[in-house]
């Protein structure tokens, strides 16, 4: 069932994928690419509204809320890492039909990486927007070593998100979220800061997300704490990558990235100076630039 979202581009839709899916629909180029967006921890389809409108010309482009997310309910799911491949893996097949280029962002672009091994046949490319991969660290920024620290304890992260929504209104924990990703609020559509304000008010099974993200936060640590599956997918990958990645980034160090470019050097790899972790949102035009001029080693754009 579809309806039209009259603020933002795009058509708004729920599948049955064993719970509902919610998913925008930017329609665009039936003869170019299909491109599927993914977003990260904590993110939503709206953190794709100023970007995917740049490449609906060139692709037909599809935004995926995961369960626990958006306007995705969770229901009973968990909503660790794998689970959400293995979700985006049937809205792939069910919805998208395949094969797809694949847009992962933070930790989309680890869901991506893992649907490319395990289903090479419905990916044709792979675009990793500053992805949750392993990598050196260095220095942790102090706010995100403290949050993900609390989301780490049991009870604890439960207690904590709870205390957080109490003391903050929604449209003081939107501004706060973007300021970590690097994003200047003030600069940001007011149209879709108010969306976003009104996605967390309209957000039905409170309990149900707040455990999701945390299940999903959780099992993204663990990932990265034993970087053997990640880095056997990485390394099994075999088509075309973009990996792009903002040198101020608090949440995924750059130095994560340059040590993927370095590992696999058929990647593309675009560093983006003065941008931190959601370019989508920061800089969407420099970033559809880069990806439509990568585009054409995957399939030949019109």
């Amino acid at each position: 069932m579809g309806t039209d979202d009259t603020e933002l581009p795009g058509r708004s839709r729920t599948v049955d994928l064993d719970g509902p899916v919610h998913y925008v629909d930017f329609g665009g180029n039936d003869d170019g690419p299909t491109l599927v967006l993914v977003h990260g921890l904590g993110g939503s389809h709206l953190n794709w509204a100023l970007f995917a409108p740049l490449l609906t010309p060139h692709a037909r482009v599809y935004a995926v809320d995961l369960p626990g997310f958006g306007l995705s309910e969770p229901g009973a799911r968990l909503a660790r890492v794998r689970d959400n491949v293995a979700v985006l893996d049937r809205f792939v097949r069910t919805v998208v039909g395949g094969p797809v280029v694949l847009v992962g962002n933070s930790m989309g672009g680890m869901i991506s990486i893992l649907e490319a091994a395990r289903s090479p046949a419905k990916v044709s490319g792979l675009v990793l927007v500053d992805p949750a991969v392993p990598g050196p660290r260095g220095r942790p920024d102090a706010r995100v070593a403290a949050g993900f620290a609390l989301y780490a304890l049991p009870g604890m992260g439960e207690r904590y998100l709870a205390a957080r929504r109490r003391r903050q209104g929604a449209r003081t924990t939107v501004r706060e979220m973007l300021q970590l990703c690097g994003v200047d609020p003030d600069a940001v559509p007011p149209r879709l800061i108010d969306r976003s304000v009104e996605l967390v008010d309209q957000r039905q099974d409170v309990a149900g997300m707040d455990r999701a993200f945390l299940t999903a936060a959780r099992s993204l640590l663990l990932l990265l704490a034993d970087p053997r599956l990640i880095r056997r997918a990485m390394a099994g990958i075999e088509v075309p990558v973009l990996l792009v990645h903002g040198d101020r980034d608090r949440l995924v160090p750059v130095s994560a990235a340059r040590d993927a470019a370095r590992r696999h050097p058929r990647w593309e790899y675009v560093e983006m100076a003065g941008v931190g972790h959601v370019p989508q949102l920061e800089v969407p035009g420099q970033l559809a630039k880069h990806v439509l001029e990568w585009l054409p080693s995957v399939v030949p754009t019109p």
